[in-house]
């Protein structure tokens, strides 16, 4: 028997050795990923192939930019977990917030959680030196316990005549502002999932800081994930990036053995009243598949503790399951490239203070609005105020409002 497993991005569940141990375990299955680069062009595709009940593969990876869409009108294609035999032992295995962000208002539950992205603050420590900032890590998160804090330390750093010419304490208002958006009660919707991005506290707070950043020239103003971004991280172009799990990974490809010991991790700014979180998956079973049960076998066992232990250890994703958040071996880990940070600590105490903000179908394009605003102020000089409505007029139009 094959299986067939749709993903997009980087998951490793192959890198970690995961997908050889099962078959090794069944040697009837062969397992076959079908992997898709970037996870916009994923989604495309299996938006059609839903529409069209064909051309599904026995398991589909569903990224946190589209949970929401797919919980709210594609729930009825997958298989609902909620409704299996094990449903309390699996619901057991994984953060409240995980469960609930793949769950209907009905109860239906399309997938099970592979990694999150729990966040912390990285850190330039060569570039902390020079600007006269400490550089040992709980010195750094006593400085920014919120983000007036943060804000202040930058401004700091902006003045420093030590610093290297041209760069900024953060890459891009983005960083600021789609990591405290999800720190208050609400970010873009409200408790049924409507877009509400006008009222949202999250929206306000993370706002005021953002703007203010941009406004203040206090970040690089990079395209995040764009070319230019890229090479930033080796050029010493900005002092700090908000660092979900999943970011130390891209950060030591796009350095490479030369950024070993420059970086350090810190929490994020407001994290010890309320954590957030950037990024995560869930694996569902199309219910009409050929191969349902074994499907859902193959998915119970990957995202189970002990599979996640060994995909944060060997990979560095880290848990959806608590149980595994409190393993010794995730608890224990350090990263020796990110001058011995206690990893699995700092992500785990952010994982534990993550709440359950709604989130909705139009998030991504609601956040992209926001975002592009913030570029207008620290590009263009437009006003704060000015840009905010713009920001609102784009996610009306994003949403068809």
């Amino acid at each position: 028997m094959t299986l067939t497993v749709g993903t997009f991005g980087t998951f490793d569940f192959d890198n970690a050795g995961l997908y050889e141990e099962y078959m090794e375990l069944h040697p009837n299955v062969t397992i076959k990923e079908n992997n898709v680069a970037q996870s916009a062009a994923y989604y495309q595709a299996l938006q059609t192939r839903l529409a069209a009940n064909s051309g599904l593969d026995d398991i589909q990876a569903l990224e946190i930019g589209f949970i929401a869409d797919v919980v709210r009108n594609h729930s009825d294609a997958f298989v609902d977990w909620s409704q299996e035999d094990n449903a309390d032992e699996l619901e057991g295995n994984f953060y409240d917030w995980k469960w609930g962000q793949a769950s209907s208002e009905d109860g239906q539950v399309v997938g099970l959680g592979t990694d999150t992205g729990p966040q912390a603050m990285c850190y330039r420590k060569d570039l902390f030196e020079q600007a006269g900032l400490p550089t040992d890590r709980e010195q750094v998160g006593a400085l920014w316990s919120s983000w007036d804090e943060y804000l202040d330390a930058a401004r700091q750093y902006q003045a420093a005549p030590g610093k290297p010419a041209g760069s900024a304490f953060v890459d891009s208002p983005a960083s600021i502002f789609s990591s405290a958006v999800y720190q208050g009660d609400l970010a873009y919707n409200d408790e049924e999932g409507n877009p509400i991005p006008e009222e949202s506290d999250g929206v306000e707070s993370a706002w005021s800081y953002a703007s203010q950043a941009a406004e203040e020239g206090l970040t690089a103003n990079l395209s995040q994930f764009g070319d230019e971004w890229n090479a930033a991280f080796s050029n010493g172009a900005f002092a700090t990036i908000a660092c979900p799990a999943w970011m130390l990974g891209y950060i030591s490809s796009q350095m490479g053995d030369a950024g070993a010991g420059l970086w350090d991790i810190a929490p994020l700014p407001g994290a010890a009243e309320s954590a957030s979180n950037w990024g995560g998956a869930w694996l569902g079973v199309p219910k009409d598949g050929e191969n349902v049960e074994a499907a859902k076998d193959l998915v119970e066992w990957l995202t189970a503790p002990e599979q996640q232990v060994k995909l944060f250890t060997r990979t560095a994703h880290f848990p959806s399951s608590p149980q595994a958040a409190e393993d010794p071996e995730v608890v224990g880990a350090v990263n020796d490239y990110f001058s011995g940070a206690p990893t699995g600590e700092i992500f785990g105490e952010s994982a534990a203070n993550i709440q359950r903000t709604p989130i909705g179908p139009y998030d991504t394009q609601i956040q992209e609005a926001f975002t592009t605003a913030l570029t207008d102020i620290a590009s263009s000089g437009t006003a704060p105020d000015q840009a905010f409505e713009n920001a609102l007029e784009a996610a009306q139009q994003a949403i068809g409002g």
